[in-house]
């Protein structure tokens, strides 16, 4: 009994001494991804379905031989590899251009998530916090005043805001400013102002420094020209123009090789031509220099943080990749993960996510918000959507979109070229359904 009990005793000591050793360990550095191919692999070694996979092909595909859109590129990756890389239909259509890998795209509103990063580098420097006021880094927003509704005599009615718009609030559309798109009197002060007719960020902050925000800060979600604003502290912050910028810190570090914030000559012949749906419901082709007023000729005077990018789709999935692997791609890491974890995180109080504020299909509700630049689904269904949790994405005007589904580790990235049409969304979210409908086997 005796010789059971020490036998047990050094037994224990002996797991307890290992336990010991273990927890002095250090931990095991994380795993390093090899380096990014655009070959695809076989979807079923990465727990997908190749035969799911064809409804994608014909979801896009179905839309080039309808005529509802010219042509498409889409890049769909998990654990980091490739699975599928898909092309079709022209990049012109009078010329009978075929669609190709390296064709560019106007991203639109797919910089904002870039120009978050941009910003985020400089909050790894020390140089803001989410919590400062805006007007530490743009003084001209020191005396902001907030839009009250109209007069007797109807002139706007302009009060002081509860708060100070902070840096937060304006990287999560909360902030109070607007795009001018809408039908409101603030709308229509933001067009009279005509802020991207300005010649510079100097000139563009100085027109919005003279209007009203259009609600009191942190209490609505309205799309705005926060990233604007955003591309405009960068530079002040960083020293460099925000194109430069983007190439020194992002745009080289991760390959992007065609992205920028114009197109030069010798690479026109790949700039993918721009579409609009008429009042007969057909595309026709689209001047540049409506929307923003950017024509992509030439290096910008005023670069849109918003909406100023150009790229292809292997461009940007080279950026959405890095997201993914948590601020590092090809052993360049440009954030760390808990950098990435902040800005995929929701930042808009849950008096906001009531289903009242959004824009088309984007519906700020219960497990559906925004986070830094970028849509955040953290509860998938309380959003009632097939994403993981924690999924980051978001769109632009003339068609593209993306997403990264960490839970799922899976990227996609879209890319066709048709300008505001409603249909736009709904191709977006019904390319959800496809993509997880072929995703058969997520535990590998």
């Amino acid at each position: 009994m005796k010789t059971c009990r020490f036998a047990t005793l050094v037994a224990c000591g002996v797991l307890l001494e290992s336990c010991a050793s273990i927890a002095q360990q250090p931990p095991k550095p994380q795993a390093v991804r090899p380096a990014l191919s655009m070959t695809p692999v076989k979807p079923e070694t990465e727990g997908f379905s190749s035969e799911r996979l064809e409804r994608l092909h014909a979801l896009m595909q179905q839309k080039v031989d309808q005529k509802q859109i010219s042509g498409y590129v889409t890049i769909l990756a998990r654990h980091g590899k490739v699975v599928d890389y898909s092309v079709g239909g022209q990049s012109n259509m009078a010329a009978a251009t075929p669609m190709a890998k390296d064709s560019i795209f106007r991203d639109y509103s797919m910089t904002k998530p870039v120009t978050g990063v941009a910003m985020m580098i400089l909050y790894e420097q020390g140089k803001w916090l989410p919590s400062d006021p805006i007007s530490k880094f743009v003084p001209e927003f020191a005396h902001l005043k907030v839009y009250k509704g109209l007069d007797a005599d109807g002139k706007p009615i302009l009060v002081d805001p509860d708060h100070e718009p902070t840096m937060r609030e304006l990287m999560s559309h909360a902030a109070g400013f607007l795009y001018g798109f809408g039908n409101s009197p603030v709308d229509k002060m933001y067009k009279d102002a005509n802020l991207f007719g300005s010649k510079n960020l100097d000139e563009f902050i100085a027109k919005l420094a003279a209007l009203p925000l259009s609600y009191q800060p942190g209490k609505q979600w309205v799309y705005s020209v926060g990233m604007d604003v955003e591309g405009y502290i960068a530079e002040k912050l960083s020293g460099q123009s925000l194109p430069s910028f983007m190439r020194d810190q992002i745009y080289k570090p991760l390959g992007m090789r065609d992205a920028g914030f114009f197109v030069p000559a010798e690479k026109r012949s790949r700039f993918v031509t721009n579409y609009r749906v008429d009042d007969k419901g057909n595309l026709a082709e689209m001047a540049d220099g409506g929307l923003l007023g950017i024509n992509w000729v030439a290096n910008p005077g005023l670069p849109s943080g918003g909406g100023g990018m150009v790229s292809t789709a292997e461009d940007y999935y080279r950026f959405a990749q890095m997201l993914a692997n948590g601020g590092e791609l090809d052993g360049k890491r440009v954030l760390s993960p808990a950098t990435i974890r902040l800005m995929t995180s929701n930042h808009v109080p849950p008096s906001v996510l009531t289903g009242e504020f959004g824009g088309g299909m984007h519906v700020m509700r219960p497990g559906f918000g925004y986070g830094i630049n970028g849509a955040v689904v953290f509860d998938p269904s309380e959003a009632n959507l097939s994403f993981g949790k924690g999924t980051y994405l978001w769109d632009g005007a003339a068609g593209t979109w993306f997403w990264v589904d960490p839970a799922n580790d899976v990227v996609f990235v879209a890319m066709i070229q048709r300008m505001g049409s409603p249909d736009n969304h709904y191709l977006e979210y019904r390319s959800h359904a496809v993509v997880y409908g072929a995703l058969v086997d997520p535990a590998k």
